[in-house]
């Protein structure tokens, strides 16, 4: 009787931890989202800008220095966005799959007693 009710305490913690990993996924995705909407905006209101701007160069010299500014600041911006979502996406699989983790780490522990 008493390894039935293990079987079911365990079966238990395993699904609320589950559904625990399963919230946090779904919110921290929802943040990733919102963040990657919010740099395409920013990204977007950017180009506006510089097409106002383009009209408004007299040479083809300045439209030369203007686009080779605009390349190397649209990279420095690429890389840093990429760097955040990156860091923001290992930090969400990490708090994602603590309760997981830490539920299996119990199971082992309590198989390591019985064994």
């Amino acid at each position: 009787m008493k390894t039935a009710e293990d079987f079911v305490a365990f079966g238990r913690a395993s699904m609320d931890a589950l559904v625990k990993s399963s919230h946090i996924w779904t919110i921290g995705m929802q943040d990733l989202s919102k963040q990657v909407a919010a740099s395409a905006q920013a990204s977007f209101d950017e180009s506006l800008t510089v097409f106002k701007a383009f009209s408004a160069l007299n040479t083809p010299k300045d439209a030369l220095d203007m686009q080779a500014n605009m390349a190397r600041v649209g990279l420095e911006k690429a890389v840093s966005e990429t760097g955040k979502l990156t860091d923001a996406s290992v930090k969400l699989a990490e708090q994602a799959m603590a309760p997981l983790t830490a539920q299996m780490n119990l199971v082992a522990e309590k198989f390591a007693k019985v064994g």
